[in-house]
């Protein structure tokens, strides 16, 4: 397949850089130079890449870049490392299905039966290539000459969140997240409301089985994203972006009671793991036999599938469900086609992160005019600048759009996207919106008035005014950064950043609020939020007594965060999941880590002493070392016994 991929990549690739060499000769030398990469680089920076979106994706709720976009850095990864097996790493996001963080609000249970992820793909011809590997592979594996011909269901495509759902003799005793893919909380508590989820299965004649794990999707309709959107916006609230990251979100909130309002729904479609028992006494063979048999205990299925034994039946069964596309109620970003016998499912397998009888088609981004009113400059905890676009709104896909990610500088300047232009904005899965060209024939076009101006990079932060420095980020990427550490918009960013989910999780503790805390001069660092009296917190603006004291619990129960989590939350450079938890293995406090030694820490399994150095330098910075022993003062203060 890799193979392919890259005769089809060099094939379109080919008027555009003949194109390059006649009219820019040096750019032959350029092309060698890019041909002689080190490929160990490349895979590091795509890994890099790809680690930041997942962050951004499943911890965050706020991508950056489209499903297309991200799929092409896993293919090219995927290929690089095919083509460079001694390069290929267990741990390299081709061989991971998620990176959605577990949240110890929740209990976190295994799956039986790991939730894999499905191969993505945007044209007919892979569709075709996709029925020729499974009949190739099945005349190869199977055992019988009669063995039959594939046959595929189509399915839709739910825009939203997997589940698990754990039944015991047809009583529902878990819902599961994906997780990582071997494990999920337990959000069964947020599912109750639910009104199309059965508690108990119902027995169709066929009998039940002891143990069922059923996969499925947890969505919301536009319909409820709109109200919830309405009345945000009537209460100046930000708006969410879409329907899928709202349903993610909404999950997983603490809340059970504002799961309610919010109104989640869900569809079901497969199996992890079925132990039939003594009860269970017609047999399940087939997807389509799943499907109803579904339908048959109360479960909430698709309201339709296809049927397809070639592939231009495939094809056309995608057509068909596109055209249905914008008639439904709910998001769908494309088609799931599964070989429908489950022996030939068997047969087929799948490979670390996805079964290869099953493959997932992307529809065709949609797209939409609109018009740059200014690009502004926003600085993150780290001082790196990015550009965005800030349009004027329009609807499109399902949400209102003003204002995309131009991602770093080097993206802006290449697109060269200027304050006054129109853009095309695409919508890759209708989640993340991105400016796909500039329409730069209609600069000026029918006016007098001059065309747009070039952006002009500034020489100064735009939030404390301190001169910027140029830098290269892991994927490197050129960006601007800011290197004042007492920067407001760093210092909020680090606040909020410590406070998410991802790190120590205080509920209800946003950005809006950081940023009040920080502009009145109550908190200058992470360590701040814990000298906070609920009576500060009311002066805020939104606060009363109830809602200050709410969060003010929020933040002394996260005094007892996992080591890991704080340690992340801090910001260390070179300190992400995977090395957090190795450092909290080692030490039992911040106090340990912050007083052990460079050598000790690059000793650490999976450290280096690169990294050492760079946890090692930050450690030693007076201000960190001073935040920190603040922040394990208040950890040890939660627990000695009151």
């Amino acid at each position: 397949m890799s193979l392919w991929f890259s005769i089809r990549a060099s094939i379109r690739a080919l008027p555009f850089w003949l194109s390059l060499l006649v009219l820019f000769p040096a750019c032959f030398d350029t092309l060698f130079c890019f041909a002689g990469e080190n490929p160990a680089v490349r895979i590091e920076q795509l890994r890099a890449e790809i680690k930041r979106h997942d962050e951004l994706y499943y911890k965050k709720a706020s991508p950056e870049i489209s499903d297309t976009a991200y799929d092409a850095l896993k293919r090219e990864l995927r290929e690089l490392e095919a083509a460079h097996p001694a390069l290929a790493t267990a741990d390299s996001p081709t061989r991971r299905v998620d990176d959605d963080a577990p949240d110890t609000f929740f209990r976190h249970h295994p799956h039986r039966a790991p939730m894999l992820s499905l191969d993505n793909t945007y044209t007919e011809a892979d569709i075709r290539a996709f029925d020729q590997r499974v009949r190739k592979q099945l005349a190869a594996r199977a055992t019988s000459a009669a063995f039959p011909a594939p046959r595929y269901t189509i399915e839709p495509k739910i825009d939203g969140a997997g589940i698990s759902l754990v039944y015991e003799r047809g009583k529902l005793v878990r819902v599961l997240t994906r997780g990582d893919g071997s494990g999920g909380d337990d959000i069964i508590a947020n599912t109750r409301a639910i009104s199309e989820l059965p508690q108990q299965l119902r027995d169709d004649g066929g009998g039940l089985p002891e143990l069922v794990e059923i996969r499925g999707e947890i969505y919301m309709a536009f319909a409820d994203f709109e109200r919830i959107n309405e009345q945000r916006a009537a209460a100046g609230q930000p708006l969410f972006a879409n329907p899928r990251n709202l349903a993610a979100g909404t999950m997983k909130l603490h809340d059970s009671a504002e799961v309610a309002n919010r109104a989640l729904h869900v569809f079901v479609y497969g199996v992890g793991v079925c132990e039939p028992g003594a009860a269970m006494r017609a047999p399940i063979t087939t997807q389509r036999d799943l499907l109803e048999r579904f339908r048959a205990w109360g479960l909430p299925v698709i309201e339709k599938y296809w049927l397809a034994d070639t592939p231009v039946a495939l094809v056309a069964a995608i057509a068909e469900l596109s055209e249905l596309r914008a008639k439904l109620a709910y998001p769908i970003d494309g088609a799931v086609v599964k070989v429908d016998d489950f022996a030939s499912q068997q047969i087929l397998g799948s490979h670390a992160t996805a079964p290869r009888w099953a493959i997932a088609y992307k529809y065709t981004p949609k797209s939409v005019e609109t018009r740059v009113r200014a690009i502004t400059l926003q600085v993150g905890r780290t001082g790196a600048l990015t550009p965005v676009a800030e349009l004027d709104p329009v609807a499109f896909a399902g949400s209102k759009i003003s204002r995309v990610t131009l991602h770093n500088t080097q993206e802006l300047l290449r697109k060269d996207v200027r304050a006054g232009d129109v853009v095309v904005i695409e919508k890759a899965g209708d989640i993340i919106p991105e400016i796909a060209r500039v329409k730069i024939e209609a600069r000026a076009a029918g006016s007098a008035a001059p065309a747009p101006a070039p952006f002009a990079l500034p020489e100064n932060c735009p939030e404390c005014a301190t001169s910027l420095v140029a830098e290269n980020d892991a994927a490197n990427h050129a960006l601007l950064r800011c290197p004042n550490h007492d920067c407001p918009a760093q210092v909020k960013a680090r606040i909020a950043y410590f406070a998410s989910k991802a790190c120590v999780n205080i509920a209800g503790l946003g950005d809006s609020t950081v940023g009040k805390l920080v502009s009145q001069g109550l908190v200058r660092d992470a360590a701040g939020l814990y000298d906070l009296t609920p009576r500060q917190i009311s002066t805020l603006d939104g606060f009363g007594e109830k809602s200050a004291a709410r969060l003010h619990a929020a933040i002394a129960a996260s005094r007892r965060a996992e080591l890991w989590r704080v340690l992340v939350g801090l910001g260390m450079p070179d300190v992400a999941t995977s090395r957090a938890k190795t450092l909290a293995k080692h030490f039992d406090s911040l106090a340990a880590l912050a007083s052990a030694d460079e050598a000790a820490i690059a000793r650490l399994p999976g450290v280096g002493k690169k990294a050492a150095a760079n946890i090692a330098a930050w450690l030693a910075d007076p201000s960190n070392r001073a935040m920190v022993g603040r922040i394990e003062k208040h950890r040890a203060d939660s627990r000695r016994p009151r």
